[in-house]
Protein backbone atom coordinates (compact mmCIF):
# COMPACT_ATOMS: atom_id res chain seq x y z
CA UNK A 1 0.00 0.00 0.00
CA UNK A 2 1.23 3.55 -0.67
CA UNK A 3 2.53 5.33 2.39
CA UNK A 4 1.47 8.96 2.41
CA UNK A 5 3.12 11.34 4.82
CA UNK A 6 2.02 14.71 6.06
CA UNK A 7 4.17 17.58 4.78
CA UNK A 8 7.73 17.30 6.02
CA UNK A 9 8.41 19.77 8.84
CA UNK A 10 10.43 22.81 7.94
CA UNK A 11 13.37 22.70 10.31
CA UNK A 12 14.82 26.04 11.33
CA UNK A 13 17.88 26.83 9.26
CA UNK A 14 21.16 27.88 10.84
CA UNK A 15 21.50 31.57 9.84
CA UNK A 16 25.17 31.00 9.08
CA UNK A 17 24.38 28.19 6.61
CA UNK A 18 20.89 29.12 5.44
CA UNK A 19 20.15 28.67 1.75
CA UNK A 20 17.05 30.54 0.63
CA UNK A 21 15.38 31.20 -2.64
CA UNK A 22 17.17 34.03 -4.40
CA UNK A 23 13.92 35.79 -5.13
CA UNK A 24 13.22 36.01 -1.42
CA UNK A 25 16.55 37.09 0.01
CA UNK A 26 18.60 37.87 -3.07
CA UNK A 27 21.24 35.23 -2.34
CA UNK A 28 22.44 32.29 -4.46
CA UNK A 29 22.11 28.71 -3.33
CA UNK A 30 25.75 27.88 -2.64
CA UNK A 31 27.56 24.58 -2.50
CA UNK A 32 28.01 22.27 0.45
CA UNK A 33 31.67 21.32 0.48
CA UNK A 34 31.95 22.86 -2.98
CA UNK A 35 29.23 20.60 -4.37
CA UNK A 36 26.12 22.44 -5.28
CA UNK A 37 22.43 22.11 -5.85
CA UNK A 38 22.83 25.17 -8.07
CA UNK A 39 26.00 26.31 -9.79
CA UNK A 40 28.02 28.90 -7.92
CA UNK A 41 26.64 32.39 -8.18
CA UNK A 42 23.46 31.21 -9.87
CA UNK A 43 20.13 32.21 -8.40
CA UNK A 44 17.67 29.57 -7.34
CA UNK A 45 14.25 29.61 -8.99
CA UNK A 46 11.92 32.53 -8.42
CA UNK A 47 8.85 31.80 -6.29
CA UNK A 48 6.60 34.44 -4.72
CA UNK A 49 5.42 32.50 -1.67
CA UNK A 50 5.42 29.23 0.21
CA UNK A 51 5.39 26.16 -2.04
CA UNK A 52 4.62 22.54 -1.28
CA UNK A 53 5.90 20.01 -3.84
CA UNK A 54 4.53 16.48 -4.05
CA UNK A 55 7.06 13.65 -4.39
CA UNK A 56 6.38 9.97 -5.14
CA UNK A 57 8.83 7.06 -5.27
CA UNK A 58 9.00 3.31 -4.79
CA UNK A 59 11.20 1.44 -2.37
CA UNK A 60 11.38 0.29 1.22
CA UNK A 61 11.33 2.03 4.57
CA UNK A 62 15.09 2.68 4.55
CA UNK A 63 14.87 4.50 1.21
CA UNK A 64 11.96 6.54 2.54
CA UNK A 65 13.88 7.51 5.67
CA UNK A 66 16.93 8.69 3.72
CA UNK A 67 14.96 10.46 0.99
CA UNK A 68 12.87 12.36 3.51
CA UNK A 69 16.03 13.34 5.37
CA UNK A 70 17.48 14.85 2.19
CA UNK A 71 14.26 16.69 1.35
CA UNK A 72 14.44 18.23 4.83
CA UNK A 73 17.97 19.39 4.02
CA UNK A 74 16.58 21.18 0.98
CA UNK A 75 13.94 22.83 3.15
CA UNK A 76 16.62 23.87 5.64
CA UNK A 77 18.20 25.85 2.83
CA UNK A 78 14.93 27.00 1.30
CA UNK A 79 12.54 27.47 4.22
CA UNK A 80 9.56 28.39 2.07
CA UNK A 81 9.69 25.08 0.20
CA UNK A 82 8.04 22.03 1.77
CA UNK A 83 7.29 18.53 0.52
CA UNK A 84 4.34 16.16 0.60
CA UNK A 85 5.76 12.68 0.16
CA UNK A 86 4.23 9.34 -0.79
CA UNK A 87 6.07 6.08 -1.28
CA UNK A 88 5.32 2.40 -1.69
CA UNK A 89 6.86 -0.89 -2.77
CA UNK A 90 7.63 -1.46 -6.43
CA UNK A 91 4.58 -3.68 -6.91
CA UNK A 92 1.68 -1.59 -8.18
CA UNK A 93 3.73 1.60 -8.36
CA UNK A 94 3.26 2.13 -12.08
CA UNK A 95 -0.40 1.19 -11.89
CA UNK A 96 -0.86 4.02 -9.42
CA UNK A 97 1.14 6.43 -11.57
CA UNK A 98 -0.96 5.48 -14.61
CA UNK A 99 -4.12 6.27 -12.68
CA UNK A 100 -2.68 9.62 -11.63
CA UNK A 101 -1.61 10.37 -15.20
CA UNK A 102 -5.09 9.61 -16.51
CA UNK A 103 -6.46 12.17 -14.07
CA UNK A 104 -3.73 14.73 -14.79
CA UNK A 105 -2.61 14.78 -11.17
CA UNK A 106 0.85 13.20 -11.27
CA UNK A 107 3.08 14.37 -8.37
CA UNK A 108 5.52 17.16 -9.14
CA UNK A 109 8.57 14.91 -8.73
CA UNK A 110 8.52 11.17 -9.44
CA UNK A 111 10.91 8.25 -9.51
CA UNK A 112 11.05 6.16 -12.69
CA UNK A 113 13.21 3.31 -13.92
CA UNK A 114 14.44 2.64 -17.44
CA UNK A 115 11.52 0.35 -18.18
CA UNK A 116 9.14 3.31 -18.27
CA UNK A 117 11.22 6.40 -19.04
CA UNK A 118 10.68 6.30 -22.81
CA UNK A 119 6.96 5.63 -22.52
CA UNK A 120 6.43 8.49 -20.08
CA UNK A 121 8.48 10.82 -22.29
CA UNK A 122 6.60 9.99 -25.48
CA UNK A 123 3.25 10.23 -23.76
CA UNK A 124 4.40 13.69 -22.58
CA UNK A 125 3.82 12.88 -18.93
CA UNK A 126 7.31 14.00 -17.89
CA UNK A 127 8.89 17.39 -18.41
CA UNK A 128 11.60 18.04 -20.98
CA UNK A 129 14.52 19.18 -18.82
CA UNK A 130 16.86 20.00 -21.72
CA UNK A 131 16.64 23.76 -21.25
CA UNK A 132 17.66 23.47 -17.61
CA UNK A 133 20.60 21.28 -18.61
CA UNK A 134 21.68 23.66 -21.36
CA UNK A 135 22.07 26.65 -19.02
CA UNK A 136 23.27 24.49 -16.08
CA UNK A 137 20.37 25.28 -13.79
CA UNK A 138 20.30 21.48 -13.79
CA UNK A 139 24.02 20.87 -13.77
CA UNK A 140 24.99 17.49 -15.20
CA UNK A 141 28.59 18.36 -15.95
CA UNK A 142 29.92 16.12 -13.17
CA UNK A 143 27.94 13.07 -14.35
CA UNK A 144 29.55 10.53 -16.69
CA UNK A 145 28.37 11.31 -20.21
CA UNK A 146 27.02 7.79 -20.60
CA UNK A 147 24.82 8.32 -17.55
CA UNK A 148 23.56 11.62 -18.97
CA UNK A 149 22.78 9.92 -22.27
CA UNK A 150 20.86 7.17 -20.51
CA UNK A 151 18.36 9.80 -19.36
CA UNK A 152 17.68 11.10 -22.87
CA UNK A 153 14.80 10.13 -25.13
CA UNK A 154 14.74 11.45 -28.70
CA UNK A 155 17.61 13.77 -27.81
CA UNK A 156 15.77 15.33 -24.86
CA UNK A 157 16.77 14.99 -21.22
CA UNK A 158 13.64 13.67 -19.55
CA UNK A 159 15.16 12.03 -16.48
CA UNK A 160 18.26 12.46 -14.36
CA UNK A 161 19.87 9.40 -12.83
CA UNK A 162 19.12 9.24 -9.13
CA UNK A 163 22.08 6.86 -8.83
CA UNK A 164 24.21 4.45 -10.85
CA UNK A 165 24.20 0.68 -10.53
CA UNK A 166 25.56 -2.42 -12.25
CA UNK A 167 24.17 -5.87 -12.99
CA UNK A 168 25.96 -8.19 -10.61
CA UNK A 169 26.48 -11.68 -9.25
CA UNK A 170 25.80 -11.83 -5.51
CA UNK A 171 27.32 -14.90 -3.88
CA UNK A 172 27.60 -16.62 -0.51
CA UNK A 173 31.19 -16.15 0.64
CA UNK A 174 30.63 -18.16 3.80
CA UNK A 175 29.47 -21.21 1.84
CA UNK A 176 32.31 -21.01 -0.66
CA UNK A 177 34.88 -20.88 2.12
CA UNK A 178 33.31 -23.95 3.70
CA UNK A 179 33.42 -25.76 0.36
CA UNK A 180 36.97 -24.47 -0.29
CA UNK A 181 35.97 -23.12 -3.68
CA UNK A 182 37.04 -19.89 -5.38
CA UNK A 183 34.72 -16.91 -5.60
CA UNK A 184 33.32 -15.85 -8.98
CA UNK A 185 35.16 -12.85 -10.34
CA UNK A 186 34.51 -9.89 -12.60
CA UNK A 187 35.51 -10.69 -16.17
CA UNK A 188 34.88 -14.44 -16.16
CA UNK A 189 33.08 -15.65 -19.27
CA UNK A 190 29.58 -17.10 -19.19
CA UNK A 191 31.01 -20.56 -19.93
CA UNK A 192 33.47 -20.19 -17.04
CA UNK A 193 30.69 -19.09 -14.76
CA UNK A 194 28.51 -22.11 -15.59
CA UNK A 195 31.52 -24.40 -15.06
CA UNK A 196 32.13 -22.75 -11.66
CA UNK A 197 28.47 -23.30 -10.73
CA UNK A 198 28.75 -27.00 -11.60
CA UNK A 199 31.72 -27.28 -9.25
CA UNK A 200 29.68 -25.77 -6.43
CA UNK A 201 26.84 -28.24 -6.93
CA UNK A 202 29.25 -31.19 -6.93
CA UNK A 203 31.24 -29.94 -3.93
CA UNK A 204 28.04 -29.53 -1.91
CA UNK A 205 26.92 -33.02 -2.97
CA UNK A 206 23.82 -31.51 -4.53
CA UNK A 207 22.58 -29.80 -1.38
CA UNK A 208 23.14 -26.36 -2.94
CA UNK A 209 23.07 -25.54 -6.66
CA UNK A 210 25.74 -23.26 -8.02
CA UNK A 211 23.65 -20.47 -9.51
CA UNK A 212 20.25 -19.04 -10.18
CA UNK A 213 19.07 -19.69 -13.76
CA UNK A 214 18.95 -16.25 -15.47
CA UNK A 215 17.57 -17.44 -18.81
CA UNK A 216 14.50 -15.23 -18.30
CA UNK A 217 16.45 -12.28 -16.91
CA UNK A 218 16.60 -9.50 -19.51
CA UNK A 219 19.66 -7.96 -17.80
CA UNK A 220 21.68 -11.13 -18.25
CA UNK A 221 20.58 -11.61 -21.86
CA UNK A 222 21.33 -7.97 -22.66
CA UNK A 223 24.88 -8.25 -21.31
CA UNK A 224 25.42 -11.60 -23.03
CA UNK A 225 24.38 -10.00 -26.34
CA UNK A 226 26.61 -6.96 -25.83
CA UNK A 227 29.52 -9.22 -24.97
CA UNK A 228 29.21 -10.62 -28.48
CA UNK A 229 28.90 -7.24 -30.15
CA UNK A 230 25.09 -7.26 -30.20
CA UNK A 231 22.34 -5.25 -28.53
CA UNK A 232 18.96 -5.95 -26.98
CA UNK A 233 17.32 -3.17 -28.99
CA UNK A 234 18.00 -1.30 -32.18
CA UNK A 235 15.76 1.72 -32.01
CA UNK A 236 12.21 0.47 -31.54
CA UNK A 237 13.01 -3.08 -32.63
CA UNK A 238 14.72 -6.08 -31.10
CA UNK A 239 18.45 -5.99 -31.73
CA UNK A 240 18.91 -9.78 -31.99
CA UNK A 241 17.53 -12.58 -34.11
CA UNK A 242 15.95 -15.91 -33.24
CA UNK A 243 19.19 -17.87 -33.55
CA UNK A 244 20.86 -15.72 -30.87
CA UNK A 245 17.99 -16.27 -28.44
CA UNK A 246 17.96 -20.03 -29.07
CA UNK A 247 21.69 -20.07 -28.32
CA UNK A 248 21.03 -18.25 -25.04
CA UNK A 249 18.29 -20.66 -24.02
CA UNK A 250 20.49 -23.63 -24.97
CA UNK A 251 23.29 -22.34 -22.74
CA UNK A 252 20.99 -22.58 -19.73
CA UNK A 253 19.38 -25.83 -20.84
CA UNK A 254 22.84 -27.40 -20.72
CA UNK A 255 23.50 -25.75 -17.33
CA UNK A 256 20.32 -27.30 -15.95
CA UNK A 257 21.16 -30.74 -17.31
CA UNK A 258 24.54 -30.58 -15.53
CA UNK A 259 22.83 -29.42 -12.32
CA UNK A 260 24.59 -26.07 -12.27
CA UNK A 261 21.15 -24.57 -11.54
CA UNK A 262 18.32 -25.76 -9.26
CA UNK A 263 14.92 -27.10 -10.22
CA UNK A 264 12.50 -25.07 -12.35
CA UNK A 265 10.12 -24.76 -9.40
CA UNK A 266 12.77 -23.13 -7.22
CA UNK A 267 13.88 -20.81 -10.00
CA UNK A 268 10.33 -19.64 -10.63
CA UNK A 269 10.02 -18.65 -6.97
CA UNK A 270 12.86 -16.19 -7.50
CA UNK A 271 11.99 -14.98 -11.00
CA UNK A 272 10.10 -11.96 -9.71
CA UNK A 273 13.26 -10.46 -8.25
CA UNK A 274 11.87 -10.06 -4.73
CA UNK A 275 14.94 -9.87 -2.44
CA UNK A 276 13.52 -12.25 0.17
CA UNK A 277 13.02 -14.89 -2.54
CA UNK A 278 16.55 -14.70 -3.95
CA UNK A 279 17.85 -18.27 -4.00
CA UNK A 280 21.18 -17.23 -2.56
CA UNK A 281 19.29 -15.72 0.40
CA UNK A 282 17.10 -18.81 0.89
CA UNK A 283 20.13 -21.10 0.66
CA UNK A 284 19.11 -22.88 -2.53
CA UNK A 285 22.07 -21.57 -4.55
CA UNK A 286 25.53 -20.20 -3.92
CA UNK A 287 24.97 -17.26 -6.27
CA UNK A 288 22.22 -15.19 -7.78
CA UNK A 289 21.82 -12.05 -9.88
CA UNK A 290 20.84 -8.60 -8.67
CA UNK A 291 21.64 -4.92 -9.04
CA UNK A 292 24.81 -4.01 -7.19
CA UNK A 293 23.01 -1.41 -5.06
CA UNK A 294 20.76 -4.16 -3.67
CA UNK A 295 23.67 -5.84 -1.86
CA UNK A 296 23.07 -4.09 1.50
CA UNK A 297 19.41 -5.12 1.50
CA UNK A 298 20.29 -8.70 0.57
CA UNK A 299 22.99 -8.80 3.24
CA UNK A 300 20.43 -7.87 5.88
CA UNK A 301 18.40 -10.95 4.91
CA UNK A 302 21.09 -13.54 5.65
CA UNK A 303 23.71 -14.34 8.28
CA UNK A 304 26.15 -15.43 5.58
CA UNK A 305 28.73 -12.96 4.33
CA UNK A 306 27.88 -11.96 0.77
CA UNK A 307 30.29 -11.06 -2.00
CA UNK A 308 29.76 -9.17 -5.25
CA UNK A 309 31.14 -9.38 -8.77
CA UNK A 310 29.99 -8.04 -12.11
CA UNK A 311 27.80 -10.29 -14.19
CA UNK A 312 29.81 -12.67 -16.40
CA UNK A 313 31.19 -11.49 -19.70
CA UNK A 314 33.48 -8.60 -20.54
CA UNK A 315 33.02 -5.56 -18.25
CA UNK A 316 32.83 -3.46 -21.41
CA UNK A 317 29.39 -4.98 -22.03
CA UNK A 318 28.12 -2.98 -19.05
CA UNK A 319 27.47 0.75 -19.24
CA UNK A 320 26.82 3.75 -17.00
CA UNK A 321 23.41 2.56 -15.96
CA UNK A 322 20.87 4.51 -13.95
CA UNK A 323 19.37 2.45 -11.16
CA UNK A 324 16.40 4.82 -11.41
CA UNK A 325 15.67 8.41 -12.39
CA UNK A 326 14.19 11.56 -10.98
CA UNK A 327 11.71 13.11 -13.40
CA UNK A 328 9.37 16.09 -13.26
CA UNK A 329 5.67 16.02 -14.11
CA UNK A 330 5.06 17.98 -17.30
CA UNK A 331 2.04 19.64 -15.69
CA UNK A 332 3.78 20.83 -12.54
CA UNK A 333 3.08 24.44 -11.61
CA UNK A 334 6.65 24.80 -10.34
CA UNK A 335 8.97 23.46 -13.06
CA UNK A 336 11.94 25.67 -12.15
CA UNK A 337 11.75 24.65 -8.53
CA UNK A 338 11.37 20.93 -9.31
CA UNK A 339 14.44 21.12 -11.55
CA UNK A 340 16.34 22.75 -8.68
CA UNK A 341 15.30 19.97 -6.31
CA UNK A 342 16.53 17.35 -8.81
CA UNK A 343 19.78 19.30 -9.00
CA UNK A 344 20.10 19.16 -5.22
CA UNK A 345 19.26 15.45 -4.98
CA UNK A 346 21.81 14.48 -7.62
CA UNK A 347 24.59 17.04 -7.28
CA UNK A 348 24.87 18.21 -3.68
CA UNK A 349 27.58 16.76 -1.44
CA UNK A 350 25.60 16.83 1.79
CA UNK A 351 22.60 15.25 0.05
CA UNK A 352 24.86 12.56 -1.38
CA UNK A 353 26.29 11.81 2.05
CA UNK A 354 22.81 11.44 3.53
CA UNK A 355 21.53 9.19 0.73
CA UNK A 356 24.57 6.93 0.84
CA UNK A 357 24.38 3.95 -1.51
CA UNK A 358 20.68 3.13 -1.01
CA UNK A 359 19.82 3.75 -4.66
CA UNK A 360 23.37 3.11 -5.85
CA UNK A 361 26.45 5.23 -6.47
CA UNK A 362 25.81 8.96 -6.57
CA UNK A 363 25.36 9.97 -10.22
CA UNK A 364 27.85 12.81 -9.78
CA UNK A 365 31.52 11.87 -9.86
CA UNK A 366 32.30 14.88 -7.67
CA UNK A 367 29.77 13.78 -5.05
CA UNK A 368 31.11 10.22 -5.13
CA UNK A 369 34.55 11.53 -4.29
CA UNK A 370 33.12 13.76 -1.58
CA UNK A 371 31.19 10.99 0.20
CA UNK A 372 33.58 8.09 -0.39
CA UNK A 373 35.09 8.19 3.08
CA UNK A 374 31.68 8.43 4.73
CA UNK A 375 30.48 4.98 3.63
CA UNK A 376 30.95 2.71 6.65
CA UNK A 377 28.52 -0.19 6.09
CA UNK A 378 30.59 -3.12 4.71
CA UNK A 379 28.00 -4.14 2.11
CA UNK A 380 27.71 -0.57 0.85
CA UNK A 381 31.48 -0.37 0.62
CA UNK A 382 31.62 -3.58 -1.43
CA UNK A 383 28.95 -2.28 -3.79
CA UNK A 384 30.75 1.05 -4.16
CA UNK A 385 34.05 -0.76 -4.77
CA UNK A 386 32.53 -2.72 -7.66
CA UNK A 387 31.28 0.51 -9.21
CA UNK A 388 34.72 2.06 -8.89
CA UNK A 389 36.42 -1.01 -10.37
CA UNK A 390 34.10 -1.00 -13.38
CA UNK A 391 34.16 2.76 -13.98
CA UNK A 392 37.05 2.90 -16.45
CA UNK A 393 35.97 -0.23 -18.34
CA UNK A 394 32.32 0.48 -19.14
CA UNK A 395 31.14 0.48 -22.72
CA UNK A 396 28.98 3.07 -24.50
CA UNK A 397 25.49 3.53 -23.14
CA UNK A 398 22.58 2.55 -25.36
CA UNK A 399 19.40 4.58 -25.47
CA UNK A 400 16.91 3.82 -22.70
CA UNK A 401 14.65 0.90 -23.65
CA UNK A 402 11.80 1.73 -26.03
CA UNK A 403 8.09 1.71 -25.31
CA UNK A 404 6.94 -1.85 -24.82
CA UNK A 405 10.05 -2.88 -22.89
CA UNK A 406 8.10 -3.90 -19.80
CA UNK A 407 6.00 -6.26 -21.91
CA UNK A 408 9.11 -7.63 -23.66
CA UNK A 409 10.65 -8.40 -20.25
CA UNK A 410 7.53 -10.32 -19.24
CA UNK A 411 7.49 -12.24 -22.53
CA UNK A 412 11.14 -13.27 -22.12
CA UNK A 413 10.40 -14.59 -18.66
CA UNK A 414 7.35 -16.51 -19.92
CA UNK A 415 9.44 -18.10 -22.68
CA UNK A 416 12.21 -19.12 -20.25
CA UNK A 417 9.74 -20.59 -17.78
CA UNK A 418 7.98 -22.59 -20.49
CA UNK A 419 11.33 -24.10 -21.52
CA UNK A 420 12.43 -24.83 -17.96
CA UNK A 421 9.09 -26.46 -17.22
CA UNK A 422 9.35 -28.68 -20.30
CA UNK A 423 6.21 -27.22 -21.87
CA UNK A 424 8.02 -25.84 -24.92
CA UNK A 425 11.34 -26.36 -26.67
CA UNK A 426 13.83 -23.48 -27.14
CA UNK A 427 13.05 -23.00 -30.83
CA UNK A 428 9.27 -22.94 -30.41
CA UNK A 429 9.47 -20.66 -27.39
CA UNK A 430 11.78 -18.33 -29.30
CA UNK A 431 9.48 -18.15 -32.32
CA UNK A 432 6.56 -17.22 -30.11
CA UNK A 433 8.60 -14.67 -28.16
CA UNK A 434 9.92 -12.93 -31.28
CA UNK A 435 6.43 -12.48 -32.73
CA UNK A 436 4.90 -11.23 -29.50
CA UNK A 437 7.84 -8.95 -28.70
CA UNK A 438 7.69 -7.37 -32.16
CA UNK A 439 3.99 -6.69 -31.64
CA UNK A 440 4.62 -5.16 -28.20
CA UNK A 441 7.27 -2.81 -29.58
CA UNK A 442 5.11 -1.79 -32.54
CA UNK A 443 2.09 -1.01 -30.37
Amino acid sequence: MPVARSPLPRAEADPGRRRVLAAMLGAPVLATGGLTGCTEGQAAPVETGPVELSVFWYGGAKRAELTERVLRLYTDRNPRVGFRVTWQGAGGYYDRLATQAAGGNVPDLIQLDDSMLTEYARREIVLDLSGYVADHRLDLRTLPQGLVRYGQVDGRTVGVAAAQTAAAVVYDRTLLRRLRLPEPNTGMSWAEYVAWARRVTRASEGRVAGTMDPSGDYRALWLWLRGQGGEFYRGRQLGFDADALVEWFDLWRRARSSRATPSAALVEQADGGEPTQQLMVTGATAASFAWSHQLPELQRLTDAELGLAAMPGPPEAQWHRASMYWAAFRGTRHPDLVADVINFLTGNGEAGSALGHERGLSPSLAVRSYVEGNITEPAQRRAAALGTALAARLGPAPSPPPQGHLRVRALLLEAAESIRGGRTGPRAATTRFMAQADAALAG
